[in-house]
């Protein structure tokens, strides 16, 4: 298993539903997903980027637990909650973008072995409430979400985030 795209029918991803899946590279999560079980993509180790869109409310605990390929992560809006241990082994994390007004919760485990230096990119007027919730980062950089925040431009890929919702494009 390689490519998921989980339909806009699907509400819920369950517990360990890809769980150990080593050869998933890309998922796509539909607009009516409104949770992220536990364990649902542990240890998919291809996965380099993924999208929560903003429907979701939740993602649950080590959702994406040792996923040690994961080098960006785009939360939606909608998440409120992020469980213990979520990204724990995520060593390659270098950009999380978060689109929520407000931090969503999270445990002081929840990024355990990420770099607390890398960007988090935050809606404008909210660096104070990330520098309170998330007060492990230090590095938050507030943003409208339009245009390219972000360039990290090499041959073979080109990122660029348009809108107030989440659209991230991948060229190859």
């Amino acid at each position: 298993l390689t490519s998921i795209t989980i339909p806009n029918s699907v509400t819920s991803i369950e517990y360990y539903a890809f769980s150990r899946c080593s050869g998933l590279t890309s998922v796509t999560i539909g607009n009516s997903v409104t949770s992220i079980r536990d364990y649902a993509f542990n240890e998919c180790f291809g996965l380099t980027s993924i999208t929560i869109p903003n429907s979701v409310t939740s993602i649950g605990g080590s959702a994406f637990y040792g996923c040690s390929g994961l080098t960006s992560v785009t939360i939606g809006s909608g998440v409120s909650d992020i469980g213990e241990y979520a990204f724990y082994y995520c060593n390659k994390l270098n950009t999380i973008y978060s689109l929520a007004e407000y931090p969503p919760f999270i445990y002081s485990n929840t990024f355990n072995n990420v770099d607390k230096t890398i960007p988090v990119y935050i809606p404008k007027g909210t660096k104070e409430d990330y520098e309170f919730e998330w007060s492990d980062f230090s590095n938050f950089i507030e943003s409208d979400f339009t245009g390219i925040e972000d360039s990290n431009i090499s041959t073979s890929e080109i990122k660029v985030i348009a809108g107030n919702g989440i659209d991230i494009y991948n060229y190859y």
